[in-house]
Parts: structure tokens; C-alpha cells; sequence
């Protein structure tokens, strides 16, 4: 499909209506603007923010105040492309970078632009207007988001390039972890996804940690060379880790990455916890000296990431553990929520 008058009038896609109200339901196709392409979307992996629209009708402090459509987590095929000549030609399989970086009012390093403070990111009620997500059958979008895929890179395995670029910008963070031992608490997608990364960047020992046996699976097979259960802090507290990627999102998570910390090591926060005041062994981070090292989203490593699947050198199959047609969409919401049966979890939006 090249043109954009073959286009239906209206598709399918998953809205978030409030708490516990997530339909399948078609939506109007609006025209695209000059700078956006049309994209098929093929592929759209449920995130835990996505979870938390539907489950409370808020992830965080974003609160929906208008059905929006969800997904962030994206690849396709260029159906139309930008009428101003930018971006991918049609037939273009691509990934998508969710965010579009504006400065707002406040200061940040202008080097990273993820800490814009009046940036937006596809499927987020951060603002309203709400920024809608891409879990459509067709999206309208910048064309400075698309990333076209290498030959050789199928799009079921491209579809976890953006929780990916998350963990890949973990490690960043994390600085140098040649030679190192890392801790990784949480084994959920972005924790399964940072051993991946930490694996192909050299760490020597990778311990992983996770309250149900079927992640710690997964994090064995993209290259943990250890799992714990997340009851048994005293082998956790054994670990001694040099850096410790924190992935859980919860506070006893984040209690068991400072425990696990060697004296003066860094442990990386990748894993928003909830708003508001939680409870924090801090004493123990002064003690030891420990650098607690904050991580949000990604930049430019969504490139490097497409770059590392294509040639081989970063291996995530295993992370994506069920695929549903659009059609189940309800059904794929009820197994990603389940964190002791699932790891990604697909939505499959063509036939």
C-alpha cells in the first residue's frame, strides 16, 4: 500500500477509557499532517505503562482525563510517507522512537534530550490533550521517529527494540561494566532485556533476581550466569555487587539492590516506583558510599540497539514469550499483567 487515498476511514486500536474500562474499538483515520507518514503497524508490545492506564486509569502521576490510545512500543510498514519529502518511502519497514524532546521551562543538559521537560511520548497522559499511542492497525507519525530496519530484521524480533534502547541506555548509565559483577533486580521484560545488553557489553558475572521462576528462566537464557529468588535476601546481600541495575519498580526492590551493592558500588534506578514517598534504606547508600544513578527512557541508543540485533551480537529472543492477534487484545492485557507466566507480550495487528 503506497498510497494514502487506499487508506480505510477508520481502524482498529486499543483506547483506554479510565480504570478498568480498555476496549478494542475503530477509530477515525485523520489526515496526516506534511511531516508524518502513515504506518501500518504490525507489532505493538504491551508495556507497564500501558498496564497501569488500563488497571488505574493512571500510570504514575499521568492521569487520563480523555480516552487515548495506548502503545508506545512499535515497528511497522510505511504505508504513505510524509508529504514533505522527509523520512522512510513507502514499503519502508520500520521501528519507532516514542518521544518528541521539548525544552519547556525548566533547565537540563541539552545533550539529553530524554530530560526535556516539555517532552511528550506516544501513548502518555502526561499533558492534555493527551499524546495518543500506536496501537492502531494505522498511525500517522513524524517522520523523524521512524528508524527503517536493516535487511535481516524481521519486525517480531524489531518490536522489542524500544524496551530495548530502555535497558541499553540502563547500562549506559551503569558506565563500565567490563570485568564487573552485576546485580539485576527484577526480571520483567526490561530486566531480562538489561541482562541481554549487560551480556553483549562484557559483564563477567550477571546475577539475576525475581520473585517467579519463569523469569529468572528468561533471564538465564539471554545470559545470567546466576538466578535468586527475590525472598532470599541473604544470598542477595551476598552477591556484592559492583553495579546493580534496579528494574523492579518497588520499593522492596529497590531495598534489595542497595543491600546487594558492594561497598562503594553504583546501583542504576531504571524501575519507576510509584509517586510520593517510599520508604529507603538510605543509611545504608551513605555508609557504603553507594552512587544511586537515575534512568529514564533512552536517546540515540535506539540506533545502536537496531545496529546489535541485525548483526547478531545482542541476543532477546527469549523475552517475548506470547503473540496475540488484535483481535485478543483484552485476553493479551490479562497474561502481561501476570508477571509469574508472561515476559513481553506481543499484539499482532495485521491478519
Amino acid at each position: 500500500m503506497t498510497e494514502i487515498q487506499a487508506l480505510p476511514a477508520s481502524a482498529p486500536a486499543v483506547v483506554a477509557h479510565g480504570a478498568g474500562d480498555l476496549r478494542i474499538e475503530d477509530v477515525k483515520l485523520r489526515q496526516a499532517a506534511a511531516d508524518q507518514a502513515v504506518v501500518e503497524i504490525v507489532y505493538g508490545g504491551i508495556c507497564g505503562s500501558d498496564l497501569h492506564y488500563w488497571l488505574d486509569g493512571a500510570a504514575g502521576e499521568s492521569i487520563l482525563q480523555a480516552p487515548m490510545i495506548l502503545g508506545h512500543e512499535v515497528v511497522g510498514v510505511v504505508a504513505a510517507s510524509a508529504a514533505d519529502g522527509t523520512g522512510p518511502a513507502a514499503g519502508t519497514p520500520v521501528a519507532v522512537h516514542p518521544a518528541t524532546p521539548a525544552p519547556g521551562t525548566a533547565r537540563y543538559p541539552v545533550d539529553r534530550p530524554n530530560l526535556s521537560p516539555g517532552c511528550t511520548y506516544l501513548g502518555s497522559a502526561a499533558r492534555f490533550p493527551h499524546t495518543d499511542g500506536a496501537f492502531s492497525r494505522y498511525a500517522n507519525l513524524p517522520s523523524r521517529m521512524l528508524r527503517p530496519l536493516p535487511a535481516g530484521l524481521g519486525l517480531r524480533r524489531a518490536a522489542l527494540v524500544e524496551p530495548a534502547s530502555v535497558a541499553w541506555h540502563a547500562v549506559v548509565r551503569a558506565g563500565e561494566v567490563v570485568g564487573k559483577t552485576v546485580l539485576v533486580v527484577g526480571s520483567g521484560p526490561i530486566g531480562t532485556l538489561a541482562v541481554a545488553v549487560l551480556k553483549r557489553a562484557g559483564a563477567t558475572r550477571i546475577v539475576a533476581v525475581d520473585m517467579y521462576d519463569i523469569p529468572l528462566e528468561i533471564a538465564r537464557a539471554v545470559g545470567a550466569d546466576e538466578t535468586l529468588l527475590a525472598s532470599d535476601a541473604e544470598a542477595i546481600a551476598a552477591v556484592e555487587a559492583d553495579i546493580v541495575i534496579e528494574s523492579s519498580g518497588s520499593q522492596q526492590g529497590l531495598a534489595s539492590a542497595i543491600k546487594g551493592a558492594v561497598r562503594g558500588g553504583r546501583v542504576v534506578l531504571v524501575g519507576l516506583l510509584p509517586s510520593g514517598p517510599q520508604p529507603v534504606a538510605i543509611s545504608l547508600a551513605i555508609t557504603r558510599e553507594l552512587e544511586l544513578v537515575g534512568s529514564f527512557r533512552f536517546n540515540d541508543e535506539i540506533d545502536e540497539v537496531i545496529k546489535a540485533l541485525a548483526d547478531g551480537s545482542l541476543f532477546i529472543d527469549p523475552v517475548v514469550t506470547h503473540e496475540f492477534p488484535l483481535t485478543a487484545g483484552l485476553e493479551a492485557f490479562e497474561v502481561a499483567r501476570n508477571s509469574a507466566i508472561s515476559g513481553k507480550v506481543l499484539l499482532k495487528f495485521t491478519p
